[in-house]
């Protein structure tokens, strides 16, 4: 991606990163991941954004803003510009791009399933069209024996043969395993790394997989930052939510980033299914987690029932009473998207030469005010259809509220499937219960709008194929 970094994300980063440039001091009065996203809630509702912190009115926007955080606290945070400046000059001269919540390449899939929740900014070096490819998310314990690494390899390699991303976390054991076994077999890996982002991207084996596409590693962390148990366990969530289903090879019973982290997706977020592995010695870990829903992974043995786990649908999740699907805000329509998007450009800078270590892994926008909820769409006016995100398309005169409503699902829907969804996830998107969605997608297969397709299976705009 371009190295030059856009105001928004310059703000964002002054406001929580640590800026760790040598060996200088990190901030303590850097803002809290509950505390950014206060102040982007607060930015939304008198209609600023981020950027707004740095222009010429930003004493009057601080001021606006000492209810929510203490003004001369974000003086001094967005007083960091020279800080900045040099960081930056690192991160480019190791080919490690950023974005922030804020920017338009910043992955979808953690925007629509995390919400608020997603990182303020994501830091990576490789092919940033990987992160919205989905895929099957692999983790497991960092100490296990030969036959669950060889075992965890075969999976990466089929996974690699399918054509399907490999994602995990970069931890030794499980995740390193599955990475390496995807790339052995010639398929493509996104890491989710807790720690170490840049010493990882400077080891040499990596430089080639970087460079060429085969590899995307992105960390919510400061690029320099150490191992921290924390940060370990909330990263677990970024990679669930950027695959499309997953494995737990091993864990162990009530502790461990491996357990919470399956226990997470099983109990509170839903995104994808959780399969445990069926074959070999088992535990009291993966035991645990088939009581708490996850399911025995079928073992498949070519690409064709390797694809079978991929169309195993999940319970559509409960609708969230504080955030609902909105119709008629640009930022809100692009987060329903949970599925991928068009590539973001392709990171062109040069990965440095430099040797190290053998191969080792080591919302709610920030920018638009938020937007109605749905539950009371069938009033929607002809001035609220006329606020939906996109260019403006000739209709014919709608007669009634339902109609009304239905010409900005369609215009919403179409937007979602730039590429396949199940009508499941299409629910989950829209926040509406399944059967709608699919009457929804239903009406519009029978315009001629959506087709549904097999493989990969879920329904696609027909004149809107990005992936063929």
């Amino acid at each position: 991606m371009t190295p030059v970094l856009s105001p928004n994300t310059q703000a964002i980063l002054l406001l929580t990163a640590p800026l760790i440039a040598g060996r200088g001091a990190v901030s303590s009065d850097l803002l809290t991941p509950g505390e950014y996203k206060r102040l982007a809630r607060h930015l939304r509702e008198i209609q600023r954004q981020p950027a707004d912190l740095l222009s010429t009115d930003a004493a009057e926007i601080l001021r606006a803003c000492q209810s929510v955080i203490d003004e001369n606290r974000l003086q001094k945070l967005l007083g960091r510009g020279f800080l900045l400046s040099q960081v930056i000059e690192r991160w480019q001269a190791r080919a490690i791009w950023v974005v922030s919540r804020a920017d338009a390449e910043y992955p979808r899939r953690l925007k629509a399933r995390l919400r608020e929740d997603a990182p303020a900014v994501l830091y990576g070096c490789g092919d940033m069209a990987l992160l919205e490819t989905g895929g099957l998310a692999v983790v497991g314990s960092r100490h296990v024996d030969d036959a669950l690494i060889n075992y965890t390899m075969a999976v990466g390699r089929l996974a690699a043969r399918a054509g399907r991303t490999l994602v995990s976390g970069g931890a030794k054991g499980i995740d390193q395993a599955a990475m390496c076994g995807a790339l052995e077999g010639g398929g493509k890996v996104c890491g989710v790394l807790a720690n170490s982002l840049e010493k990882t991207t400077m080891n040499r084996e990596h430089r080639n997989l970087l460079l060429n596409g085969e590899l995307v590693l992105i960390s919510p962390y400061d690029p320099s930052a150490g191992f921290n148990i924390g940060n370990a366990m909330q990263r677990n969530k970024l990679i669930y939510a950027l695959a499309d289903t997953s494995l737990v090879v091993s864990s162990d019973l009530n502790k461990g980033g491996t357990w919470s982290g399956a226990v997470e997706q099983l109990d509170k977020l839903k995104f994808i299914p959780v399969f445990i592995r069926s074959t070999g010695e088992s535990s009291a870990g993966l035991n645990g987690l088939r009581k708490k829903g996850a399911l025995p992974w079928p073992n498949p043995q070519d690409v064709d029932s390797f694809e079978d786990v991929f169309n195993v649908e999940m319970p559509t999740p409960p609708a969230s009473p504080q955030v609902g699907f909105a119709l008629f805000s640009n930022e809100e329509s692009s987060l329903a998207d949970t599925k991928p998007t068009a590539p973001a450009p392709r990171n062109a800078a040069p990965v440095p030469q430099n040797e190290s270590k053998p191969f080792a892994m080591v919302d709610v926008s920030d920018t638009q005010p938020p937007a109605p909820p749905l539950e009371k769409a069938p009033s929607a006016t002809p001035e609220a259809v006329a606020l939906l995100d996109g260019p403006e398309k000739p209709r014919q005169p709608e007669s009634t509220p339902a109609e009304m409503l239905f010409a900005a699902v369609r215009e919403a829907i179409e937007q979602l499937l730039s590429t396949p969804m199940k009508d499941a996830e299409v629910a989950a998107a829209l926040d509406v219960s399944k059967t709608q969605a699919k009457a929804w997608l239903q009406r519009l297969v029978d315009e001629g709008v959506l087709e549904k397709q097999k493989r990969p299976a879920g329904y696609i705009v027909k004149q809107k194929r990005l992936f063929e």
